[in-house]
């Protein structure tokens, strides 16, 4: 029996990458030239992505997909075996994958997901949301957690786009694109967020309280929202010279952390956006003999199992990341045919003693 194509093989033969056979096929943004190559790509290999949800429709193989940037990373670590705590207590497998931050990667991760017919998917995304289409438009039951994708910006869309063509409308998996050329909406996906903002919001006062003027935001992939409160935690004007954002691996937050303190020797305070880039300002102050926190105190958001190890213990923005995978599979398990919720859980600033007065 000839083997059914993939996405990744329409991809492959269209020239693309697996993130933009998926917004076409799915009705997002797309030059007309991309968008008639990947349809006729898909056309000619026999790929029908309507047959996704038509599995999802007529059976269901149990499991929940669970998806997220880096199993290294000590907080995705604590949310996974928090998923993994709900779901076999409920007796339910769960396929996981690492997405590596990498849109491309997130959307074959989806692909293989959705021909594989797992109709519940927990993740924390990377792509934007035209790589989430596909799977909500094809009937599985996505909950988001940490963050939500990001939205296209004007520029990335295609006004001038033309309809979709019949391979997208087969069995009502992809709707066609308005007149305007844009996607539609995507039907609303429950979350489980923690209170980033709140948490950013606290951290700065308290840095405020202690006499500090110039504090730096360490940021990487998936903070908007804490880098917004930041900004609005510090005032207008914003030094943007003191909000530096790494690309989410360790070299690039060290990078980022290092070049900071290097090019602004002014600053007093740094609150880091995530445990990697926390522990990269830690090492990169050490290289450079800046002592913690009389030359500079740091806050960073998670607490994780080595942040009381340090010298000085960090002060830390504590998210519960194990209870945020325990209610994101709750949610996923629990949500069909219910109006999609999204549950907030709170943030606590925890002080230890890597910030003091600003001298």
């Amino acid at each position: 029996m000839e083997k059914r194509a993939t996405i990744k093989d329409v991809a492959e033969a269209a020239g693309v990458g697996v993130a933009t056979v998926s917004r076409v096929l799915s009705g997002g943004s797309a030059s007309p030239q991309t968008r008639e190559r990947v349809l006729a790509v898909a056309a000619q290999l026999d790929y029908r992505p309507s047959a996704l949800g038509r599995n999802l429709r007529q059976r269901r193989t149990g499991g929940i997909g669970l998806l997220v940037p880096d199993l290294t990373d000590t907080f995705f670590a604590q949310f996974a075996e928090g998923v993994l705590a709900c779901a076999r207590s409920a007796g339910e497998p769960v396929v996981l994958g690492s997405t590596a931050g990498d849109p491309e990667q997130e959307a074959e991760l989806i692909g293989m997901l959705l021909e594989q017919s797992v109709d519940r998917l927990i993740a924390v995304p990377s792509g934007e949301e035209d790589t989430w289409a596909p799977a909500i438009r094809a009937g599985m039951t996505v909950v988001f957690a940490d963050r939500l994708p990001a939205r296209p910006s004007p520029e990335e869309e295609d006004p001038a786009a033309a309809a979709v063509g019949d391979l997208m409308l087969l069995d009502g998996v992809a709707a066609p694109l308005p007149a305007h050329g844009r996607a539609p909406e995507l039907p609303a996906a429950p979350s489980v967020l923690a209170d980033d903002r709140a948490g950013i919001r606290t951290a700065v006062r308290y840095l405020r309280g202690l006499g500090h003027r110039r504090i730096a935001f360490l940021g990487g992939p998936g903070h908007d929202r804490r880098v917004s409160a930041f900004r609005e935690a510090v005032g207008s004007p914003v030094d943007e010279e003191l909000v530096v954002f790494g690309t989410g691996s360790r070299d690039s937050a060290y990078a980022a952390a290092s070049g900071l303190f290097q090019s602004r020797p002014d600053l007093s305070a740094v609150v880091a956006g995530g445990n990697v880039l926390g522990e990269a300002a830690v090492l990169a102050a050490r290289e450079l003999d800046l002592r913690v926190p009389r030359d500079v105190s740091l806050v960073m958001y998670d607490d994780v199992p080595w942040a009381e190890l340090c010298s000085p213990p960090l002060t830390v923005i504590a998210q519960p990341g194990r209870d945020m995978g325990y209610r994101a599979a709750e949610l996923v398990l629990r949500s069909g045919g219910r109006r999609p919720r999204s549950v907030v859980l709170p943030t606590e600033l925890i002080v230890r003693g890597s910030c003091g007065p600003h001298r």
